[in-house]
């Protein structure tokens, strides 16, 4: 009978911890559905209601970026001095009420270009503290040897919101107004804030005074973790040259197909899908990579593949060839995924509580600071070598992500947490 107790009250504790992380879910996905709309429907505001120029539009998303460079590692110490679940309630509903003035203005006829960067701004601002927060809740929710099946499915989830969010945009736009669909967004938050508000207080594992002294001993305490971890370090060196790599096909890719290979919108907008299908299939395929193969050799292997993958994008070509193009990109899309999944895990399971929030941000403002990088040498190098010639060269740069892998202490591993 004391078993039987015993092995109930187990169950219990197993139930309420997976009830946690289906609401942390549901926020995660709420929010980045409405996410996939704001993609479509706030530039459109912009073109629409306030007929604004092509450079005026380009505006939005810089702003979203200049968030990650204003407060990317600082974002780190924030969420490790404030309540964990609170700070993520916050930034939701400062993320509603940013979106929600939108609407509220364009209703009022005082709508401005300068509101509309303003608010990309202040939700670009709320996304980094959220995020870098979202990554150093969920050890909190769910058990360690939990984490990678949990992060495989959060990826998943996301690569469905890519694949649906802005297709319902463009559906909300076209039946109701660029201007309503932001509602939509707004909405969005306020769910997730709900189901945020909803987890049990996690308890806290932080050191006492772990989370005081100045901002810039913190942040450096934080990088130097990073950049001298033995695994930590050459993954997020393979991060960021992936990075850089995805920056460049944001440049290229619209460019390619449209002038290069004459594709109709419908086929580019197949061709964009299949980078989202196959984040669904890597995220669905890395829990028994990491099972059969080891998590080590599954990230040098996925990386390896993706590289080679991408050599098909510059030797597609117009009509069937799309196929080519599209096949690259979804076979490169699920082996980043599965990179990001991993080494995500490995961070969340060895790095000290203390420091988490902190070695997030790091990560997340080195490698994610490569995007724009990525997508500016892109756009210089089509200029002097043409849109396929510099296709061509951001293939061959892509094996330097797995040649940072197969180098380094990684690769005479079978999986990133030794046993």
């Amino acid at each position: 009978m004391v078993s039987a107790a015993l092995g109930s009250g187990s169950q219990s504790v197993k139930n309420a911890t997976r009830g946690k992380f289906w609401r942390y879910w549901t926020a995660s996905t709420v929010s980045g559905v409405g996410d996939a709309v704001t993609t479509v429907a706030l530039p459109l505001v912009a073109v629409d209601v306030l007929h604004a120029s092509a450079f005026e539009v380009s505006l939005l998303p810089a702003a979203r970026f200049l968030a990650w460079l204003l407060i990317g590692l600082p974002a780190g110490v924030i969420v490790q001095r404030l309540p964990l679940r609170g700070t993520q309630v916050a930034m939701d509903l400062v993320r509603a009420a940013a979106v929600l003035s939108v609407p509220v203005a364009a209703v009022l006829g005082i709508l401005q270009l300068w509101q509309l960067i303003a608010v990309t701004l202040v939700v670009g601002l709320a996304g980094v503290v959220f995020d870098v927060g979202n990554s150093s809740f969920l050890p909190s929710v769910v058990d360690k040897d939990e984490l990678t099946a949990r992060n495989s499915l959060l990826s998943a989830s996301g690569a469905a919101t890519q694949l649906g969010g802005p297709s319902l945009g463009g559906v909300l736009v076209q039946f109701f107004g660029a201007v309503a669909g932001l509602l939509v967004d707004a909405v969005s938050y306020l769910v997730s804030a709900a189901a945020l508000q909803s987890i049990p207080r996690p308890t806290s594992t932080r050191k006492p005074g772990g989370a005081t002294g100045p901002m810039g001993a913190m942040i450096r305490e934080g990088w130097r973790y990073v950049i001298r971890h033995k695994v930590i370090g050459p993954c997020v060196a393979a991060a960021t040259l992936v990075n850089f790599v995805c920056g460049a096909l944001m440049a290229l890719t619209p460019v390619f197909l449209v002038r290069t290979l004459g594709a109709p919108a419908a086929l580019v907008g197949v061709a964009f899908a299949a980078e989202g299908l196959g984040s669904l299939i890597g995220a669905a395929l890395t829990p028994r990579l990491a099972d059969g193969l080891g998590s080590a050799r599954a990230i040098r292997w996925a990386t390896l593949v993706a590289a080679t993958a991408l050599v098909l994008l510059p030797l597609s070509f117009g009509g069937p060839g799309l196929v080519l193009f599209g096949l690259g990109n979804a076979i490169f899309a699920a082996g980043i995924v599965a990179l990001s999944i991993l080494t995500r895990t490995h961070r969340q399971t060895v790095t000290p509580p203390d420091l988490l929030p902190r070695v997030m941000a790091t990560v997340r403002f080195v490698s994610w600071g490569a995007i724009p990088v990525g997508a500016l040498a892109a756009g210089a190098a089509a200029t002097w070598l043409g849109a396929r010639g510099a296709l061509g060269l951001v293939s061959a740069l892509a094996f330097l992500a797995p040649l940072a892998l197969w180098t380094g202490p990684v690769r005479r591993m079978r999986t990133l947490v030794r046993p």
